[in-house]
């Protein structure tokens, strides 16, 4: 009597690994929410960094871009913009009020400035990295 061939698997080899990813998004997002919330601005600038890499990371893996640097720096210009625009809503002026701005103890305009230091960190590291390390 012959042994009957074992059924193939529903999943393919492509989808034999699982990707570290998620995790680190959502990692990313909860520890710059909670560094943002709290204004602990260095955990808020680390969970930034982290989330805007690994929505890189994650994109690039998936095959939708070719270089995860160029988003990153796309990223960090995005979150520039955010917190720019957040700044914005405290602010009534040009150029001198915001940065008149940066020294008042308002809560908001530090997590603006916070977000927009960290998109001008990711840029700059989405621009510099690869042409260092020649990629």
């Amino acid at each position: 009597m012959e042994a009957e061939p074992e059924p193939e698997s529903a999943l393919s080899e492509q989808y034999a690994k699982s990707s570290p990813w998620p995790v680190v998004v959502a990692l990313g997002l909860v520890i710059s929410e909670i560094g943002i919330l709290f204004g602990l601005y260095p955990v808020a600038i680390a969970g930034l960094v982290m989330f805007a890499g690994s929505v890189s990371g994650i994109v690039h893996e998936a095959g939708y871009v070719a270089s995860p640097w160029r988003l990153l720096s796309g990223l960090g210009v995005a979150l520039v913009v955010v917190g720019l625009a957040l700044v914005s809503t405290q602010v009534d002026g040009g150029v001198s009020a915001y940065v008149a701005q940066a020294s008042v103890e308002n809560g908001v305009t530090l997590r603006g400035f916070t977000i927009a230091a960290t998109g001008a960190i990711v840029a700059v590291a989405g621009i510099v990295v690869p042409r260092v390390t020649n990629q």
